[in-house]
């Protein structure tokens, strides 16, 4: 990497790296293929947690069975990138790392209070997932540094996770809106959430006071209109092709209150 002069690049999967360079928008002076390396292709029990490496693919996530039970919400949305296809290289590490907006990893991370452990030349570092991009297309990592893994944290008792996104196909296309929930309840009361915003602003947002809106209720009808208030409120998002500012904002209300059901639907069965 050193002899690359701080162009080169990481290639876990590819799927974006070899697209950019087919397109002329990156030449690379080096790349590094990462996929040899067990820490990063592996994924471990640890903690009551797990330890996904950045470069395991979307395919071995999907077929992992104490993970889905675990994090239903996280791997739903790992699923979603790509096809079948593709999901059998492409990782969430690099998902992430390609830093768009409207990724589905990011949302579904954010509310799980996934933390990154990060290597460079300074040695090694945890970051919150929420504080890795920094803009379209740009993150917060240093020169040389390069995500080694993605932890999630121990499941505890009575809590569950969602991740919907709104696309305009039934398949294959980029997230209108991503939103991602978690939840965790002692009897009828929610205790704890964190909510994940995708493709309504720059970065991936979590939105504290949607959480705030849901801790200390039991979902009233209420409660669930402040928290989608409380979405709308944080949305700074762009008119494109695939959606209005007017249409993206309103769709992140309805989006937290049905992930809401389908996370709370899953914490009350855990």
């Amino acid at each position: 990497m050193a002899a690359a002069n701080g162009a080169g690049r990481i290639l876990a999967g590819g799927t974006d790296l070899l697209v950019q360079m087919r397109a002329g928008v990156v030449a690379p002076g080096a790349i590094v293929d990462v996929k040899r390396i067990a820490e990063m292709t592996t994924i471990v029990e640890e903690l009551g947690g797990f330890r996904i490496g950045a470069a395991v693919s979307a395919a071995v996530i999907g077929e992992h069975e104490r993970l889905a039970q675990a994090w239903p919400g996280v791997v739903e949305a790992v699923n979603l990138i790509g096809s079948k296809q593709v999901q059998g290289r492409a990782s969430a590490g690099g998902n992430l790392c390609n830093a768009s907006p409207a990724a589905d990893s990011g949302p579904a991370l954010v509310a799980a209070g996934a933390m990154l452990t990060i290597q460079g030349p300074k040695g090694r570092r945890d970051l919150p997932v929420e504080k890795l991009h920094a803009g379209p297309g740009r993150t917060t990592l240093e020169p040389g540094e390069l995500i080694v893994s993605i932890v999630l944290p121990p499941r505890p008792a009575r809590s569950g996770d969602a991740y919907l996104r709104l696309i305009p196909r039934t398949e294959m296309d980029i997230a209108v809106v991503g939103c991602g929930v978690s939840l965790a309840f002692e009897g009828d009361v929610c205790t704890s959430a964190r909510v994940g915003l995708g493709a309504v602003a720059p970065t991936v947002l979590l939105v504290g006071d949607a959480a705030s809106a849901l801790i200390g209720s039991r979902l009233e009808p209420d409660a669930i209109a402040r928290a989608a208030a409380a979405c709308r409120a944080a949305c700074r998002p762009i008119d494109d092709k695939r959606g209005t500012i007017a249409y993206r904002t309103k769709i992140a209300g309805v989006l937290l209150a049905r992930a809401t059901a389908i996370a709370a639907q899953r914490a009350r069965s855990h």
